[in-house]
């Protein structure tokens, strides 16, 4: 496969329209592509944690990791507003995690499929406070069908972005 990344300067006029433009091609060479809504939800995620404070919470005034498991059994007493809110954080979490920072489960107690399975969870639950999504019925439930091929795409995008990046480009974050 030829490579479409370069390690050049990007400029784009959004991140999100960058990462739908990478995961759209990387999707159309797919054995099962996504949906283009799937795809632009997907985008949509990695925009959101585009931002690195939103992949931790705060304590005491500290970022913290997020304990997916715990926020999602804490959800299910939460206001409806706030569960919404809850739930498609717990998913979009852990689906990035699976994705774009897969490699970062090597080291620790739980693996890929832990995450997994706490993000198609928080994905089908949300599906029964928001039946409908970009028009699209069960949107949230058909995504969590979904889960591994969207974060499979991330994964490859990861993959692509590390293996153009020179190596004193490279950020890494200790776990």
């Amino acid at each position: 496969m030829t490579s479409s990344f370069s390690s050049d300067l990007v400029l784009e006029t959004s991140l999100q329209c960058y990462f739908f433009d990478q995961l759209a091609q990387l999707n159309r060479i797919q054995a099962n592509p996504l949906a283009n809504e799937d795809i632009f939800y997907s985008s949509l995620v990695m925009d959101k944690f585009g931002m690195s404070h939103q992949l931790f919470e705060q304590k005491e005034g500290r970022p913290s990791e997020k304990i997916l498991g715990l926020k999602l059994m804490q959800a299910s007493h939460l206001p409806k507003k706030k569960r919404i809110r809850e739930l498609k954080d717990i998913g979009d979490t852990a689906l990035f995690i699976c994705g774009f920072f897969q490699d970062s489960l090597n080291k620790k107690i739980v693996d890929v499929s832990y995450y997994r399975d706490i993000g198609q969870a928080a994905y089908s639950k949300l599906n029964h406070l928001v039946p409908s999504f970009y028009d699209v019925d069960s949107f949230y439930n058909e995504f969590s069908k979904k889960f591994n091929n969207a974060a499979l795409l991330m994964e490859l995008l990861s993959r692509e972005c590390l293996s153009n990046a020179k190596e004193d480009d490279l950020i890494w974050i200790a776990s």
